[in-house]
Parts: structure tokens; sequence; C-alpha cells
């Protein structure tokens, strides 16, 4: 696996690789919570790439395994989203971007955010020690549970 950090808005190619991948993961998630009304699974590559944070990708050879995605703040760092392609999943590849944005944060707090019904996501961001902050409702009827970690 390799991990690299590029950035879709400069590379047509790689934001379309991330939308497909962006695509896939969040299907997923949208059938745990039972709802496809989740904000990334309709934007389109201008969207996806337009805040202009930073990525990780992690490859193999031509095929995308996963990606995240995070903003830093000056005491924490906001994870946006973390996906995985379903042919790549329980292969540590979340676990490989995650601890690249650990490394990235330099010791800052991170925060990140699932659909509270999403027990795969719950339980990676627990094993990973990140605590849960509490339930927010998302749209009306989707909830979310946001998470911290320090580095």
């Amino acid at each position: 696996m390799i991990l690299s950090s590029p950035d879709p808005a400069l590379d047509p190619y790689v934001a379309a690789m991330l939308l497909k991948l962006q695509r896939e993961a969040y299907a997923i998630e949208a059938s745990l919570i039972g709802d496809d009304r989740i904000p990334t699974l309709h934007e389109d590559d201008e969207a996806l790439a337009a805040p202009r944070g930073h990525w990780c990708t992690a490859w193999e050879g031509v095929d995308l395994l996963g990606a995240v995605s995070w903003h830093e703040h000056d005491d924490h760092l906001d994870i946006d989203r973390v996906m995985v392609s379903p042919a790549a999943l329980r292969q540590g590849i979340a676990t490989a971007l995650l601890a690249h944005v650990r490394e990235a944060a330099g010791g800052r707090e991170l925060i990140v955010s699932t659909g509270r019904d999403n027990s795969p996501a719950v339980a990676l961001y627990a094993k990973h020690g990140f605590e849960a902050m509490g339930d927010e409702e998302v749209p009306p009827g989707i909830w979310i549970t946001r998470f911290r970690s320090t580095s």
C-alpha cells in the first residue's frame, strides 16, 4: 500500500477517483443508518475538491483503496471524511489513514464524526482511542456522533 497526499483541486483524475470512492463508501453508511441524505453522498467532483484541506490516499497500484481528508486549526484537526473501498474493508486501510492524520496533528486534538448507527465506524474510532462527545441531529432525522482524541 502506498500513501500519497494529492490535491484533488489540481488533479481531475484524482478528484474523479475520490468521488467514485466516496459514493461507494458513503452508500454503505447510508444503508447502515437507513438514510441516503448524507451530504457527501451527493457531492460532485467540484464540491469534493472545493474545501482546500489536506488529503491522504491509500493506493495498491492503480486501485484507490481509501482516503482521509482534514482541516487544520491551531488547537485541533477536523477529520472531514474517512473512506475505504468496499473491496478493501477490514484490511487496515482506515487504521493507516488515521495514523497518518494523527502524525500530521503533531499532538493536537482530532475531531471526527460519523453516523450514530454506523457501528463499524463507531468501533473503529473507539479502537483508536477516540471518545464520544455526543450526538447531534443534522439534518433532521440523521444523527451523527462526534468523537475526539488527543494524538
